[in-house]
């Protein structure tokens, strides 16, 4: 029995070519927002140590708890980088440092959500993204699409989540693209040509095909209209499947904080106001310091990368990056740290106010200590997160109080916005 393209697609996903989780069907098509001003949320998985990114040398304390981590004295070649008399940040952020001098890049020290005591990575996140005190009867959406729920004129995908998978923080009633770029960014021209061929003849998936790869940006969507190809036998799309499984996962496996901020810049230019993603590998029990330095360079090079691909469009960009929790004051027997309570949120942007490490600061006293182990919270990483949407977009406060982040006392924010 012949074998039709139709088919061969049907039995291609069922086998488990991963397409649905790709943007060869879902495409992006960016709307337009009642505003100009442009947020991304990057969420740090895994509990980023906020005193290693942010170390309080003037505190007194603070040298005496991470005796043993590895980290090398202020002033010393490679040493943490001056951010006045009392803070310093991670060598590994030095790029970063004209960001901080033109007051483009900010931190919130003693930040937390209302989560203790289990200091469970998945429970940590789930509730950072859900925006909730605590867990209810079943945790549906996520605080940014319920802010975007509360804003009238949202038109279909203003806002996306960028990754291989969708995020709690975007899930909801409103309307959230998700979005893989990775998926074809290191597809290459013989699995394009692949993947012409199997929709060539269906008008639904050739044309979402095409606008994919014409929204990736990706390089080469000619390459796969050029001469050749395959006969189209079945054998034949079986071995190009496997390439294209191939290409897919080597993009998955390289694709790193740069692509993806590349992407959400180029949207960012256009109508889209809001991006969200995430970025892995914060769990620092062993070796701190170097355990630090790889996140750190990505998280660095995706904050360059957006401030240069969104051009004059930075100054009306607030990122905010948040973790689940802290991590421990005392450095373990490992040279690092374990699972802790209060911790930082990276600013950055031409909207926000940087040049600023911003928070109230517990001290790292036996007695400041949260159970005398973690950095005490002094604020709700929420009510930070509140007051840079209400600053951006001009929201009001009962809509974040009430809707966005249920239950929550917005008093101990900052200014954070310009």
């Amino acid at each position: 029995m012949e074998t039709t393209r139709r088919q061969f697609l049907t039995r291609s996903l069922a086998a488990g070519c991963s397409l649905a989780a790709s943007p060869l069907v879902a495409p992006v098509a960016i709307a337009s927002a009642p505003w100009e001003n442009r947020l991304v949320v990057v969420i740090l998985r895994g509990g980023m140590d906020g005193l290693g990114v942010v170390q309080p040398w003037g505190d007194p304390d603070f040298a005496t708890l991470r005796a043993g981590s590895g980290m090398r004295e202020r002033g010393q070649p490679g040493g943490p980088v001056e951010l006045g008399d009392y803070y310093a940040m991670h060598s590994a952020l030095a790029p970063l440092l004209p960001l901080w001098q033109a007051g483009e890049l900010g931190f919130v020290n003693a930040v937390s959500t209302p989560y203790r005591n289990r200091r469970s990575h998945f429970d940590g996140q789930d509730l950072l993204e859900a925006g909730l005190a605590d867990f209810g009867p079943g945790i549906r959406d996520g605080w940014l699409n319920r802010m975007l729920q509360a804003v009238p004129g949202i038109e279909a995908e203003t806002a996306y989540t960028i990754g291989a998978s969708g995020m709690l923080l975007t899930k909801g009633e409103a309307p959230v693209a998700e979005w893989s770029p990775q998926a074809v960014l290191a597809m290459s021209p013989q699995a394009r040509r692949l993947m012409e061929e199997v929709m060539h003849d269906d008008p639904l998936f050739r044309d979402v095909l095409a606008e994919a790869l014409t929204l990736s940006d990706s390089g080469g969507y000619a390459a796969m209209m050029q001469s050749g190809g395959m006969d189209g036998s079945p054998d034949d799309m079986l071995g190009g499947m496997a390439a294209v499984r191939q290409s897919a996962q080597l993009a998955r496996d390289n694709a790193g904080a740069e692509h993806v901020a590349r992407f959400a810049a180029d949207r960012l230019r256009g109508d889209a106001r809001i991006a969200a993603f995430s970025i892995n590998g914060w769990d620092t029990h062993a070796r701190q310091d170097a355990a630090l330095r790889g996140p750190l360079e990505q998280l660095a090079q995706m904050i360059l990368t957006l401030r240069d691909g969104l051009g004059p469009v930075w100054a009306k960009t607030g990122v905010i990056a948040m973790t689940e929790f802290g991590r421990t004051a005392r450095i373990n027997g490992t040279g690092g740290t374990d699972h802790g309570t209060g911790g930082t949120m990276v600013l950055a942007g031409g909207a926000l106010r940087g040049g600023v490490v911003h928070g109230d600061w517990p001290g790292l006293t036996e007695a400041a200590l949260y159970q005398g182990r973690d950095l005490m919270p002094t604020s709700d990483v929420r009510a930070q997160a509140a007051a840079v949407m209400q600053g951006l977009f001009g929201l009001p406060r009962d809509v974040l109080e009430r809707t966005v982040f249920p239950g929550l006392d917005m008093g101990g924010a900052g200014r954070l916005v310009l």
